[in-house]
């Protein structure tokens, strides 16, 4: 593999599940040098694995704007789902402030943090519904996208289905809602 004149060892191997981006669980096709204007570099060829429109995304493998990490482990998946136990992050009333702050923690590709984040937006989310209201529509699309891919994730580290684990979660955020806090 080339990156510039330097040859380096891969990250991925094609095949590999990996979490990309905004793009979620995504499978590496292909690791292939390609000539680009004029100058020749490693790229990964990959899909996200639930890609109804075929989309192929290719990324130079030296390229540190992108955020590409390895799927969460078992044990690791586990902690996380039980982490809806827990009542989430504090509440920031200020709109534009939350929701950079929110988006910030979904770019950083810490799961737990993610985690957190959906489920902090989860019980608004319950609150709102419950008050015959509406999530604010910036906190109702950070929760539909970071779930969307946080559950695909858990689902296949713990070999379980997507449902199952949504239903888990709803059933961690009821019973932990129901419980008053001392």
């Amino acid at each position: 593999m080339l990156i510039g004149k330097e040859e380096v060892i891969d990250l991925f191997k094609t095949g590999d599940l990996i979490i990309y981006s905004t793009h979620g669980v995504c499978r590496i096709d292909d690791i292939s040098d390609k000539t680009v204007a004029g100058e020749t570099k490693s790229y990964y060829t990959l899909h996200p694995i639930n890609n109804s429109q075929k989309l192929q995304i290719s990324i130079p493998v030296d390229n540190d704007n992108v955020m590409m990490l390895t799927l969460l482990e078992a044990d690791e998946a586990s902690e996380i789902l039980e982490s809806f136990r827990s009542p989430g992050v504090e509440w920031n009333p200020h709109s534009n402030n939350r929701n950079r702050e929110f988006l910030n923690v979904v770019h950083s590709g810490n799961r737990h943090e993610i985690a957190q984040v959906v489920n902090t937006l989860s019980r608004r989310h319950i609150e709102a519904l419950q008050a015959n209201k509406k999530l604010y529509e910036q906190d109702r699309k950070i929760l539909e996208n970071a779930k969307t891919i946080l559950v695909k994730e858990l689902s296949l580290a713990l070999e379980r289905s997507e449902s199952d684990i949504e239903r888990q979660i709803g059933e961690y955020l009821h019973e932990s809602m129901a419980t008053p806090t001392p």
